[in-house]
């Protein structure tokens, strides 16, 4: 899912409309505070249903929230090439253009 600001999207409404037509949701923010959502008719209902289920079994405690995604919360991993390795094989596998 997509957040836009409120003038990108005054700005560019025609080529978000385009997305949504795709099948794209949007949220539509104001000063970085979602505040309406962007989606192909029909999609609302049962968007809805879902998320209320959720926010019911979060108040009932049988799940928890997901915690906020933060770059620091993972482990950073060495590479498994050297550089430039990877971009090797890629030519091999493609041969000549």
């Amino acid at each position: 899912m997509r957040a836009v600001g409120i003038r990108e999207l005054k700005n560019r409404l025609s080529e978000y409309v385009r997305l949504v037509r795709g099948g794209e949701h949007l949220l539509v923010t104001d000063r970085g505070v979602v505040v309406a959502e962007l989606r192909q008719p029909g999609d609302a209902t049962a968007e809805a249903e879902r998320w209320s289920r959720l926010a019911h079994l979060i108040r009932e405690g049988r799940v928890s929230q997901a915690a906020e995604n933060r770059p620091d919360r993972y482990p950073r991993l060495e590479p498994l090439l050297p550089p430039g390795r990877g971009v090797r094989l890629l030519d091999e596998e493609r041969g000549e253009r």
